[in-house]
């Protein structure tokens, strides 16, 4: 797809970009573990690799999170640490170094910045299925953060079966638990440093917005549910985050459950039984045994988050449902073209159009639209995101706390003519403000240079992202008001026009998808 092309590209653009930023052996800070030196580069220093956690390796492989080391002496920090494990996947944009030792995180600050100086603090939880990514990536580059006083972070956590994995020989050396869930355990951990470090930074440890994309937007709705997790953050943003997902449990009678899926596997690499001889022989497997690739994003066996009881007592939903989510001001939102990621909805709609019933044409009707393909795509955009984002700000709402939504539907000019929406993801550049302002090829393909419309976009979605954390209202921001989504489920929307608040957004179709999905559950 052309917009994962293009943030590719960028991604190649901005690593020529950051080798070639000097360092300045002055800038060092002590933080828990001993000396840092980072990096400044025009009005920013970043602090690159460093470690919030012990490697979880060897025997430390599935158990959560150990201490760092402390060093002696001044430790360089200028280059990023590896990409966890990815699951049998070569990506590009920092993913090519990949290690089981990977709990290492970023940290850009103004270069004024003085230690203990409250400057509010943003940390990126990164997408990507729950199999790959990095907060190593340039895509996340948090200079255009720094350079508007925020003290930006983004990590590193464990990925695919190193990340979230279940097997009866684990839960059995942990009975009580945590279990399963180790990257949102390192996502913890890293919330945890951050705490305790980020005054010599700058930061404020008591001002903290989390926010992150896709599978990162995922982590951020489960950590306002997370007990573990309180207090470690003030605001939250999801991006992306389908709202509705409630992973697996851990154990128990569903049709599907962590434990099963972690005995297959097992069973395909030999290994059987579920005591301690056959923990040991998990931990014994070759990272390239361990990333081995699943067939797609649906295939049943791919990790994802799950239902431990005591990380996630229960499914976020069901938590947000009740009230149990942190009472903290939350963003949430998604793209206009979310289907991008699931291209079966353009190439069997009917599969789609089936579960929706005797709702099927009025649906077709509140979309404006005859054709299934175009059905079933905006169907799936609206019932995987934007519908479940409408869903969590209302209950967030219900339950005395202030909540936003956001609709990004912005595609650059020379695309408009391919794409029928802005794609998954696509939104990142803008809201790290990461355009590129000449051209770059890159996969055969030249992909022009951000154009001053470009710009005004991301210019806008920076300075809210921004005010947010810096005041816990994004409105803030100047430029078109962003009211709170109730009541009236305002959105505001980044779109070809410009930036405009949108009363009763979507009301129509919502609705419909909404009853659709509370059937589901009952």
């Amino acid at each position: 797809m052309a917009f994962a092309r293009a943030l590719a590209a960028a991604a190649a653009a901005l690593s020529i970009v950051a080798l070639g930023a000097p360092a300045h052996a002055s800038e060092t800070v002590r933080v828990a573990e001993g000396m840092l030196r980072g990096a400044t580069a025009g009005a920013v220093t970043s602090f690159k690799g460093v470690p919030f956690a012990a490697p979880p390796v060897g025997d430390l492989r599935w158990r959560p999170p150990a201490p760092a080391a402390h060093w002696s002496g001044v430790r360089e920090a200028t280059a990023y640490g590896p990409a966890c494990i990815q699951m049998g996947i070569a990506r590009s944009g920092g993913t090519a170094h990949q290690s089981e030792d990977c709990l290492y995180l970023n940290v850009w600050t103004p270069a004024s910045f003085r230690p203990g100086e409250k400057l509010p603090v943003m940390v990126w939880i990164h997408g990507g299925a729950f199999i790959f990514g990095t907060g190593g990536s340039p895509f996340y580059d948090g200079t255009h953060f720094a350079e508007r006083g925020v003290v930006l972070v983004t990590l590193n956590y464990r990925l695919g079966r190193l990340g979230f994995f279940a097997h009866p020989a684990l839960t059995a050396e942990n009975p009580k638990g945590p279990l399963g869930d180790y990257g949102i355990m390192d996502n913890i951990a890293a919330l945890k440093w951050v705490k305790a470090n980020i005054a010599a930074f700058g930061g404020d440890p008591r001002n903290v917005t989390i926010f992150g994309e896709s599978a990162g937007g995922i982590l951020v709705n489960w950590l306002m549910t997370a007990p573990d997790a309180r207090g470690l953050f003030q605001k939250a943003i999801s991006e992306s985050g389908f709202g509705r997902d409630g992973g697996i449990p851990i154990r128990g009678e569903a049709p599907r459950t962590g434990e099963a899926v972690g005995e297959r596997f097992a069973a395909s690499v030999g290994v059987t039984g579920t005591g301690p001889a056959a923990a040991k022989a998990l931990r014994a497997l070759t990272v390239q045994q361990l990333a081995a690739p699943v067939s797609g994003l649906a295939d049943p066996a791919i990790p994802s988050p799950m239902v431990d009881g005591v990380l996630i007592p229960e499914p976020p939903p069901e938590a947000w449902a009740q009230g149990k989510e942190a009472s903290v001001p939350y963003i949430a939102g998604g793209n206009s073209w979310e289907a991008s990621l699931f291209p079966e909805a353009r190439r069997h709609p009917e599969a789609v159009l089936v579960r929706a019933g005797s709702e099927r044409s009025a649906l077709a009707a509140a979309y404006g639209a005859s054709d299934p393909a175009t059905v079933a795509m905006d169907a799936t955009t609206e019932s995987t995101v934007i519908e479940p984002d409408r869903y969590l700000a209302r209950l967030h709402a219900a339950h005395g706390d202030k909540a936003w939504t956001y609709y990004f539907s912005y595609v650059p000019e020379a695309e408009r003519a391919e794409f029928p929406g802005a794609g998954h993801g696509s939104e990142i550049i803008y809201v790290f403000n990461n355009l590129i302002d000449h051209p770059v090829t890159f996969g055969g393909r030249t992909f022009p240079a951000a154009t001053p419309q470009d710009h005004k976009i991301a210019d806008a979605m920076t300075a809210y992202w921004v005010a947010f954390a810096k005041s816990s209202n994004p409105d803030s921001a100047g430029g078109v008001l962003w009211r709170p989504a109730e009541p009236g489920d305002v959105v505001l929307q980044f779109g070809e026009d410009g930036v405009h608040a949108r009363p009763g957004f979507h009301r129509t179709s919502l609705d419909l998808l909404q009853n659709l999905a509370d059937r589901a559950v009952r």
